[in-house]
Formats: C-alpha cells, structure tokens, sequence
C-alpha cells in the first residue's frame, strides 16, 4: 500500500500545485505581481510567483490530504509555509548589500539586523518546531533533547542550502527530485517528499523554459520540507551526519562557486543543462 500511497500524493502534489500556479500566471500582468518581477543571469525577465506556488502546493496538498496520516500533515505544512514567509521576506524586503549566510551573520554581530539574518533565525526556529512535532510523535529514541536540535538544524541549513543551487533555470528544482525520488521509493516511504515531488515536476517546465524561478520563497520551504522528511527517519547520530555534511556544503559555498564546479565536471554540466532552453 505504501507505494500507491506516495504515488497518490504525488500526484495530488503535482496536480495542487498546477492548480495554484496557473492562477498566480494568470494575475501576473496585474499591478500587485510587479513586486515579483526579477531579471535572472542571462538578463531575461522572471516572476519569483514560482516560490508562492510551491508553498501553496505543497502546505495546501498535505493539509487536504492529511498527509496519508492522522496530524502528520501539520509538520509538513508548517515547514512549508514558515520557510516560505521568511523567505518571501527576504525576496521582498532584501538588503542587496549583504551576500550570503556570512556576510548577514557579519552584519547581525555588529549590530545591523538584515532581513537575510531575520531568515536564519526564523528557519532555525521554524525548524525547531517542525522536528520537535515529528518527534513528538515518533520513536522514544529520537525524542533525545540532541536528536531534536540536531534534526532542527539540519531543516534549517536544507532550506538554506537548496537557496544556494536557485542560481540556473531548472536547478533547485532538480536537486529537489534528486533528493525527493530515493525518499519516496525506498520504505517506509515519505509523503512530504511525494508531496513536494509532486510540486516540483508541476513548476519544472516553466522554470526550465526561464520564465520563472523559485527565489527564496520557494526555494526555502523546499529545502525545509526535504529536510524534515530526511530527519523523519533518522535517529540522533545519523542527524548529527547529516548536519555535518550539510554544514559542510553550507562553508564550501563561501568558498566555492557551485555553478564554476558544476560546469567543469562532465556529468554534472549535462545533468544541470538537461531540458533547459539553450541560450
């Protein structure tokens, strides 16, 4: 059953999401949609309403679905819409001065409160909550004060490191499937990961095509919302890994360009072009 379970949410995902999304399309030349409107690397103009899709996709499809479980679509919901608000934050209200997590945890020290620095304390906050409810109803084992905090930080630095790949047409979103897809076919399964599948194949196309983009907004609740499936079946040490190898990614993009490596390894040059309209 589990298997018909997460195909079921998928599709629900997919067909939520395209449902949302084209009604934002439709509004996109009315005077409130202006505060969307961006100019990505190659100079085109997008709308960030990709990002609001994808929140109300996601939260709103686990919330009429339950899930497939009795209050577990609440965790889900609230990663979405929590990582989904600081990241519209963000991406409305931006200090274009400040790059990067570094630089907004430089300015907070000297006493500066950017919006980017509002983000990283509210995703750590919203993930906080989101793995404190999951554990709340999960094993003895994870219930662990460490396991929690451990979870909590992971959620938080998976919505901040799926913010770092929004960078190219189709990106984020593949990264997305990537970490979605072993999720849901491996047991017991993931619904917030079938969900959020289901999401990501509904904005793939236009986001490919280079009309559109996640922005924070989007990108954010994605990352959240993959992380918390990820903690979901996960105790405290391989929590702790998983916060090793995120806060790893995390410093390596201070030093490294994502995109420059990308596109000087091969296989990962043509996986990061597929489907995206050539320049």
């Amino acid at each position: 059953m589990r298997p018909v379970r997460d195909g079921l949410l998928t599709l629900a995902g997919t067909v939520g999401t395209t449902l949302v999304w084209r009604g934002l399309r439709a509004g996109r030349d009315q005077p409130w949609a202006a505060r969307w409107e961006r100019t990505n690397h190659a100079g085109r103009p997008v709308t960030l309403l990709e990002g609001v899709a994808l929140v109300g996709g996601t939260a709103g499809t686990a919330l009429l679905t339950g899930a497939a479980s009795p209050g577990g679509s609440l965790p889900y919901a609230v990663a979405s819409l929590g990582a989904g608000s600081l990241g519209a934050l963000d991406d409305l209200r931006q200090d274009t001065d400040r790059k990067g997590l570094a630089g907004h945890l430089r300015a907070l020290a000297h006493g500066r409160v950017t919006t980017g620095a509002i983000k990283v304390v509210g995703l750590v906050a919203t993930g906080l909550v989101v793995t404190a409810l999951e554990d709340a109803r999960g094993r003895a084992s994870v219930r662990e004060a460490w396991g929690t905090l451990a979870g909590a930080a992971v959620v938080a630095g998976s919505a901040n490191l799926a913010n770092l790949f929004d960078l190219r047409p189709g990106r984020a979103l593949k990264v997305g499937v990537l970490t979605a897809v072993p999720l849901v076919a491996s047991r017991p399964g993931s619904p917030a990961a079938a969900v959020t599948l289901g999401a990501v194949l509904a904005l793939l196309p236009d986001d490919l095509a280079g009309t559109s983009m996640l922005g924070d907004t989007g990108a954010n609740p994605l990352g959240a919302v993959l992380g918390l499936a990820v903690v979901q079946r996960q105790g405290p040490l391989a929590r702790t890994v998983t916060l090793g190898l995120v806060t790893a990614l995390t410093l390596a993009s201070e030093k490294v360009s994502f995109t420059r490596v990308i596109e000087s390894t091969p296989v990962l040059r043509e996986l990061d072009a597929l489907g995206r309209e050539p320049r």
